[in-house]
């Protein structure tokens, strides 16, 4: 289905987006200056950097230039990499550390998305192809030699069960789809409010102030992640009772997020199945019987004459 092939596209995009962080990472590493470093991706045919690179020869400021080319390719990372370099150069964090980091986190989303999809194939496609049940058994009549195709225009009851059929077949597909869709994963990356944090306070400023570039960072989120994001409050005050470090404790609550994020995927694909028997039961088959079997039950009466 067309969440399936979507679900394919972002995956893709993110898997693109985390080569061009890792590359970026070990560019910097290597004492490339950031600015250059994005001309060499973008030399290199990179679009993402390429987008960058065209702002940077208007003038933009670097940082600015990052979150522009993120608004340009929106949903497929960059939203979250623009903001991983904002609150890093905002608090002087390692760059390339940080970058590393990053990319291992759209890694794992990735194959988070990867995983889901793969869950998703089977019962997606065996929607796709139910939805088609009513058309197969419209032709099937005329197949057998039946005068379907005339019943169902040229009487009554044929118009009835058209009409009928053709409306629950509609029902049908849009209910599996809505389905499909609904077992989709979200977009973005589970557990990125933790991971900004954790890059907001290794560059040594306050909670509060962590809070704060992240929230600034982050904006204009839409919050589609929030079942999946740590809590960052009671991971904070843990920290602060256990004298552990909060860096390490939200970097971790973030691979867990993760984690969580791919087994409730999982499992929305396995429950998936059985509620397409619901459409199946309720719209399909019911419209596979109006537009297959009681046309060819209506051109047998229409053809034995009636006795008195």
């Amino acid at each position: 289905m067309a969440v399936v092939t979507r679900a394919r596209r972002a995956t893709d995009a993110v898997a693109d987006s985390a080569d061009t962080v890792l590359r970026l990472a070990v560019l910097l590493q290597a004492g490339v200056t950031p600015a250059r470093a994005w001309g060499h991706l973008a030399s290199s045919g990179d679009p993402a950097a390429g987008r960058i690179e065209a702002q940077l020869a208007l003038g933009t400021p670097l940082a600015e230039a990052v979150r522009v080319a993120a608004a340009g390719a929106r949903g497929d990372g960059w939203d979250d990499i623009a903001a991983a370099w904002e609150v890093a150069t905002t608090v002087g964090a390692p760059l390339a550390e940080t970058l590393r980091g990053l990319s291992v986190a759209l890694r794992d989303a990735q194959q988070t998305t990867d995983d889901v999809r793969v869950a998703l194939a089977e019962p997606a496609g065996t929607a796709r192809l139910l939805g088609w049940l009513p058309l197969v058994g419209a032709g099937l009549g005329a197949a057998l030699g039946f005068d379907t195709v005339g019943v169902l225009f040229g009487t009554l009851g044929g118009l009835a069960c058209l009409i009928g059929g053709g409306a629950l077949a509609l029902a049908g597909r849009g209910w599996s789809a809505r389905l499909v869709a609904r077992a989709a994963p979200p977009g973005g990356v589970p557990g990125m409010g933790a991971e900004l944090l954790a890059i907001a306070l290794g560059g040594g400023v306050s909670v509060e102030r962590a809070g704060d570039i992240v929230a600034h960072a982050r904006r204009g989120h839409d919050g589609a992640l929030a079942s999946t994001e740590p809590d960052t409050a009671g991971i904070l005050r843990l920290s602060t009772e256990a004298g552990v470090p909060a860096v390490e404790l939200l970097r971790a609550s973030a691979v867990l997020a993760r984690h969580r994020a791919r087994v409730e995927g999982r499992l929305a694909a396995a429950r998936l199945s059985g509620r397409l028997l619901i459409p199946l039961g309720v719209c399909t088959l019911p419209s596979f019987v109006l537009l297959g079997v009681a046309p060819m039950l209506l051109s047998v009466f229409a053809a034995v004459p009636l006795r008195i």
